[in-house]
């Protein structure tokens, strides 16, 4: 692999490392997220392909480091670039699962339940007392890839008088309008 490196142009072999570092980089980033979202096996197949990645990219900058300061600069550009994308797919893909805790008052709270009821999504109220009033929190469980939709239009029904706490979900069992 080094001979074939050496045989190009400087600056296309900083372009290659460094496109290789950005591939490298976004599968580690959707590697640890499967991992935590218990995706073992696409986890495990990823974590091979970086692994190769790294070996190679590794391999060519590690003897030249000292001669080509470039080198170093465009394989740092590619890890930081390579963490962008990676997170950005990440973040388009939405892995895993998301609970909505919602608070709001009893006519808000008919608001939120109508619009989960058109759409078939399970939901839990429970009543409570604010600091002021009385109020309800709405528990929901749902994709995450359907989280800040659902959100954004529950928000904008209430005219954004509705406390929100969003999480992730690491397991859960059961439920009613559990779409899996």
């Amino acid at each position: 692999m080094s001979e074939f490196l050496s045989n190009l142009h400087p600056v296309l072999v900083c372009l290659i490392v460094c496109a290789a570092k950005i591939v490298e980089i976004s599968i580690q980033s959707l590697k640890t997220c499967m991992m935590v979202k218990g995706q073992r096996v696409k986890a495990a197949a990823l974590g091979f392909l970086e692994c190769a990645i790294w070996g190679l990219v590794i391999s060519t900058i590690i003897g030249t480091l000292g001669d080509n300061l470039f080198l170093l600069l465009f394989y740092c550009l590619g890890y930081a670039a390579g963490l962008f994308l990676g997170s950005t797919i990440e973040g388009k893909i939405a892995l895993g699962t998301s609970s909505l805790q919602l608070i709001a008052d009893d006519e808000n709270t008919g608001v939120i339940t109508a619009y989960l009821d058109a759409r078939g999504r399970g939901y839990t109220v429970f009543e409570g007392r604010g600091s002021k009033d009385k109020m309800n929190m709405i528990f929901i469980v749902l994709p995450r890839k359907e989280a800040s939709r659902t959100l954004r239009e529950i928000r904008r029904a209430c005219d954004y008088k509705v406390f929100v706490v969003a999480s992730e979900v690491s397991k859960y069992a059961g439920g009613y309008g559990m779409l899996k």
